[in-house]
This record gives structure tokens, sequence and C-alpha cells, in this order.
């Protein structure tokens, strides 16, 4: 361990809310000690009272999707956690992480094999940007992408079968992929996040 190095343990919904979250705080100086949850939204909210005590002793940062239960963030936090420990920074992608990915709309343009002008300029003022991501995919040059992210006719599903790998393949990739700082002059929430993260390592 460096000196100086702060460790936190995270909370997260699922693979490629953890992805973003390792990113974010390596951009910001930190680094994961653990990461609890990955099993969706409702889990990780049933969970957030222990990971609040445990919070009690060091640095937690839990990350949930704000999705379409309520109208900001900060009422969001209000309700799922009233009363946060001194270590707990529960922190909101507005309105899913994909809001974050969208952000940078360049590298996630050149990802998806798109235009960048396809890419909404203000991803977390959309309602659904699952589905918005997935409909970029659709228009896509490539058929590899377009067979991994979208969901196949008639499967019931929201999105393709590569979707998660494919994401979490381009959050990962620190040469050609995702980036945190050029995201965040796109995603109000991704800045606060940064901001708020920042704080925990001076």
């Amino acid at each position: 361990m460096a000196d100086g190095e702060v460790f936190v343990t995270g909370a997260v919904e699922g693979v490629v809310d953890e992805a973003v979250l390792r990113r974010v705080l390596k951009h910001v100086g930190l680094s994961m000690a653990a990461v609890h949850g990955r099993r969706g939204q409702q889990q990780l909210l049933q969970s957030l009272p222990g990971y609040n005590y445990a919070a009690r002793f060091a640095p937690w940062v839990a990350l949930v999707d704000l999705n379409g239960d309520y109208p900001c963030a900060s009422a969001a936090i209000e309700q799922w956690m009233p009363a946060p420990s001194e270590h707990m920074y529960c922190r909101v992608a507005v309105r899913a992480i994909e809001s974050w990915l969208l952000a940078d709309r360049e590298r996630i343009a050149g990802t998806l094999r798109i235009n960048r002008h396809r890419v909404p300029e203000r991803p977390d003022a959309l309602a659904h940007p699952k589905t918005e991501l997935v409909n970029l995919a659709r228009q896509s040059r490539s058929r590899t992408i377009r067979e991994e992210l979208v969901p196949r006719d008639g499967s019931g599903r929201l999105v393709g079968p590569l979707y998660t790998a494919r994401l979490t393949a381009f959050v990962n990739d620190e040469a050609d992929g995702w980036r945190p700082g050029q995201a965040a002059l796109g995603s109000e929430s991704l800045t606060r996040c940064i901001e708020r993260l920042l704080s925990l390592g001076r």
C-alpha cells in the first residue's frame, strides 16, 4: 500500500456500475478496497442501512441510479439514507449509469460506430438513458455492435446479449474508452460525484 493511499469500499447495482465507480475513484486518486451489491437496485437499497452502519468506521461509496422514482438526486438520498454515517458517500447517477457513459460523447460515439452529433448533449435530462444508448446502437455502422447491444426481436429483453460486457470493456479501456473527466463536462450528476469524492481524499 502506497503512503497516503486512501481505500474505500463500494456498493453498486451491477457490473457496469462497478467498473464506472472504479474509474471515477481512480480519477480522483482513490482506490477500491472491496465492492458489494451487484445484484440490482432493490437489493442495494435494502442493504444500505447495513452499509451505512459499516461506514461509521471507514469510507464507503454507494452508487445508485435515480431512475424514475424521484424528481432529483437529493430527494432520493433523503429517502434512502436520511442519516448518513460520517464516512458514507451516497452518490446518484441521473437517471442511470448510462447517462455518465453518454456524457463522453466522442468516445461513446466511437465505440458505437455512430456520428457524434447523434449522442444527446444533456444525458442527465434523458428519462431512459439505457433505452437511448440501445437505440443509438441500433444506428451503428457495425453489425457486431448491433448484434451485441440491441435485443433480438421477440427476446423480451431490454438490451442485447453482450450489452454488459461491451460497456464494461468501454469503461475499462483507459486508452480509447470512457474518460470520467471529459464525461463530467456533460453530466452534472457526475460532476457532483467527482467533487464529493475529491473531498474524501483530502
